[in-house]
């Protein structure tokens, strides 16, 4: 009886003793953790293969002459320039974008005439390079930020209308029957089934659309314009400054990877169900 009630008594004590909430703290982290340790392996492989392998800064740069040279052109004032003039287009040409492809996305996907006659349009204009349209967009909005901002929008918005669209139409049927079997009017199937089922893929476009944003960037600057990250890599290239060259294009990858992670967290807080 007191060997068991002395066994008791140990079990309860090991059970409350305090958990150590470092082992908890990893657990919750190690996605970032698995992130950081893959960037930082990779930065130190590329400065081994530029410095003792390739040794030639016009083919390979190491990321420690790009820190350098980023702090030569921030030094001059030019980078900010650069990343200022960049840096509205892209707001501005995701921003209206994302507003843009998410509402023609609904529109369509809940309008069966509209959808008939829009989509061979969406298609067309989606399968259209922007290269060869981007001289014809700053011909007709002249050379700044209404033809460059022009030109973003019109990459990023049909992954955002596309996904948008396909969310809508690939909701769950037996949850819209369920609703109208228990009298929810139009409206309320919409807001609380349709668009709630839609969030991963409205993310989903969104993240497409940030990158093919970044890269819509670079194509505007590469006609007539005076600042900006694009213009930096056309200059850059052109007078074989491969430091400068791989600081643009790193900046811009720094922009995209940070606007998508802003866009998951958004989502963490609008589909907080997704991530329980």
């Amino acid at each position: 009886m007191n060997t068991q009630f002395t066994a008791g008594v140990q079990g309860t004590s090991e059970q409350n003793q305090p958990v150590s909430p470092l082992p908890r703290f990893f657990r919750a982290r190690i996605g970032s953790l698995t992130a950081i340790v893959s960037i930082v392996s990779g930065l130190l492989l590329w400065e081994l293969i530029a410095r003792f392998i390739v040794n030639d800064k016009l083919f390979l740069v190491a990321p420690s002459a790009i820190v350098v040279r980023f702090g030569d052109l921030w030094a001059t004032g030019d980078l900010q320039r650069h990343i200022i003039a960049s840096g509205l287009e892209f707001v501005l040409g995701m921003g209206i974008a994302a507003v843009v492809g998410v509402a023609a996305g609904l529109l369509l996907a809940t309008n069966a005439p509209l959808r008939s006659a829009f989509t061979p349009w969406v298609t067309a204009i989606y399968s259209t390079p922007t290269v060869a349209l981007a001289p014809l967009l700053i011909l007709w909005f002249g050379l700044g930020l209404v033809s460059h901002t022009f030109v973003v929008f019109l990459v990023a918005v049909f992954p955002v209308l596309v996904n948008t669209q396909t969310g809508i139409e690939n909701a769950d049927g037996h949850l819209t029957e369920t609703a109208r079997a228990f009298g929810a009017s139009r409206r309320q199937v919409f807001t609380k089934v349709l668009l709630p089922g839609a969030v991963p893929y409205i993310v989903a476009g969104l993240r497409l659309g940030i990158g093919r944003a970044v890269v819509g960037v670079v194509v505007a600057e590469l006609f007539g314009a005076k600042a900006g990250l694009g213009f930096l890599i056309t200059v850059s290239s052109q007078t074989f400054d491969m430091g400068g060259l791989f600081v643009a294009v790193l900046i811009l990858a720094v922009a995209g990877v940070c606007s998508s992670e802003g866009i998951k967290l958004i989502e963490r807080r609008i589909a907080p169900w997704r991530w329980t």
